[in-house]
């Protein structure tokens, strides 16, 4: 006779109401208690060497930790020797322990393993991430005598062995590239938001998992705090699968989320700026979080300039940064994200009498920005703008780190690669051609230093050339950034929240040249901002206040 299979869900669609009511997040129950219990008793037991007075773990560990040791090891079906909940993760504010649970979890995991030679590993993005994980683990085991007989450290490899099951913890640092070839049972994969700024990140965790396929009892726990700029590359992921998770958008019932943030509308309220808030995303507030050093780190950050600001907020609220906004920043950020519509590029060519275009970039290290804004028919005050971008693989070799990025965009359908060096003037000028065929394409601008092919690619689709008008660029520019800066302002211009747009805006730098400025590439480094100076092309020439066009179109049914 078959035994049931516990009940459970992994969603915990109330996690607002729990959060600031200081409720568990746990979705649910250990599915095996028993096997719970003995985890629990031995986390309990570790000694805490770099705290005052050496307490054990159970003297000084909140219930939250607890929760989450027992759900990790309370999956395990100790009868089919296999893991019901194979998934973990935690998104924390720092601060809050992080690097003790990740050893307290895997020490504990080596002693309770019993498959002979097992690899375990933590893989952490840095060396001083791997130290700050080795290192409590090496601790525990010297401060307690009958770990010490049990388990053997090497320091210079970052390994302890279990000298009777020959099993081994390894910590890892990424830029060692020595996950390769693992075929770990349990990995825990540490400070997942910097492993979202590695062109590699994916593949690398799918190396490090490889053996997961093979070993039933197997997981992986993911830990992290907020990322210190616009979330992206496997971090996103992780981080938009969780909260889909925990808000029963999708059913996975091997993958646990559990995520300290604040709700939306009191992110929205400014309740998160409060001091008696701060409990919310800190659930070790008490313990390893002294609230008078958060105040005190508020009130510095407040008077140092809203960069600072912005990364305490990360860091220790836990707040996702929509937009990289710097200190010299384009004054039409502030207004970027509260004016996104769901924009296509059908519908915006349906509903306007005049269309402009506007393009820029296409260098081998640029993105090829395009714009196409939009007057509406019913109200010619409003504007309605989309906007595309390509990059060449050159680009992408050229800008590794940039490479998370244009992944997320690709997927977003903001962005496309191309192969060969060429195919994304092809393919704007398909987009373009479609805009004049409706017959409410007034002109397209672009960058007179920059025609070239560009102008033989919207020629040969049969664009006339009188339509492509030269838009000076650097200071020139001023008038038309002041535009769409008051555009944005009145609530006149509304985008199609693209990711690929808010990192453009995001990347925007101001320069003041006397009583002007400019907005140039070369300053924004390595952070693309072409399909914004394409949208500024746009605008330059829908400012000019272009007549519709006066085409009738007669439709005939039959």
């Amino acid at each position: 006779m078959t035994a049931m299979l516990p009940i459970w869900t992994t969603s915990c669609t109330d996690w607002q109401e729990r959060i600031v009511n200081k409720q568990s997040l746990m979705p649910c129950e250990p599915l095996f208690p028993q096997v719970a219990d003995v985890a629990e008793r031995i986390f309990k037991e570790l000694i805490l060497v770099d705290v005052m007075g050496s307490p054990k773990m159970g003297d000084v560990t909140l219930e939250w930790v607890i929760e989450f040791v027992r759900a990790i090891f309370g999956a395990y079906d100790p009868n089919t020797k296999r893991r019901l909940i194979r998934e973990f993760f935690l998104l924390i504010s720092k601060k809050n322990t992080k690097s003790t649970i990740a050893a307290g979890v895997m020490l504990v995991a080596l002693l309770l393993n019993d498959r002979l030679s097992a690899e375990l590993i933590i893989l952490a993005p840095t060396k001083e991430v791997a130290d700050n994980s080795f290192n409590p683990i090496r601790d525990f085991i010297r401060a307690d005598e009958e770990l010490s007989a049990m388990i053997n450290v090497s320091e210079h490899t970052k390994t302890v062995t279990h000298l009777g099951t020959g099993a081994t913890l390894k910590v890892i640092a990424a830029e060692s590239n020595a996950a390769a070839g693992k075929k770990a049972s349990i990995i825990l994969i540490d400070e997942v938001w910097l492993f979202g700024k590695r062109a590699n990140a994916e593949s690398m965790f799918r190396e490090a998992k490889g053996g997961l396929a093979s070993r039933p009892e197997g997981c992986v726990i993911y830990l992290s705090t907020m990322s210190d700029e616009v979330p992206c590359g496997v971090f996103k992921q992780l981080l938009d699968y969780a909260r889909d998770v925990r808000d029963g958008i999708k059913e996975d019932k091997g993958f646990l989320p559990l995520i300290y943030e604040f709700p939306k509308h009191l992110i929205e309220a400014g309740e998160h700026l409060k001091p008696e808030n701060f409990y919310i995303t800190n659930p070790n507030l008490g313990a390893s979080v002294d609230l008078e050093y958060l105040i005190s780190e508020f009130k510095k950050v407040k008077d140092a300039g809203e960069e600072s600001l912005r990364d305490f907020l990360a860091k220790h609220l836990n707040i996702e940064i929509g937009m990289n906004l710097r200190a010299n920043r384009w004054a039409g950020a502030e207004y970027w994200n509260i004016q996104a519509k769901d924009i296509q590029l059908e519908k915006l060519i349906e509903l306007s009498d005049v269309i402009t275009l506007g393009i820029d970039g296409g260098g081998l290290d640029d993105l090829l920005g395009f714009a196409a804004l939009g007057r509406l028919k019913e109200d010619p005050r409003i504007w309605w703008l989309w906007n595309h971008a390509w990059a060449n693989k050159i680009a992408l070799e050229r800008r590794k780190e940039n490479i998370p990025k244009y992944q997320d965009f690709e997927k977003e359908g903001s962005l496309t690669v191309v192969d060969r060096v060429g195919e994304d003037i092809d393919q704007l000028a398909v987009i373009a051609k479609k805009v004049y065929d409706s017959g409410k394409l007034n002109k397209i601008g672009l960058d007179p230093l920059g025609l070239g092919g560009l102008l033989d690619g919207l020629l040969e689709v049969g664009i006339p050339q009188d339509f492509l008008i030269g838009v000076p660029q650097g200071f020139k520019l001023q008038g038309y950034i002041l535009t769409t800066e008051r555009k944005l302002a009145e609530s006149n211009l509304f985008h199609a929240n693209q990711e690929m747009m808010k990192w453009s805006v995001g990347n925007a730098r101001v320069i003041m040249i006397g009583n002007g400025m400019r907005i140039t590439k070369q300053e924004s480094g390595i952070g693309k901002i072409d399909p914004l100076i394409a949208t500024f092309n746009a605008v330059a020439l829908i400012s000019q206040a272009p007549e519709a066009s006066q085409k009738e179109y007669n439709v005939f049914f039959v």
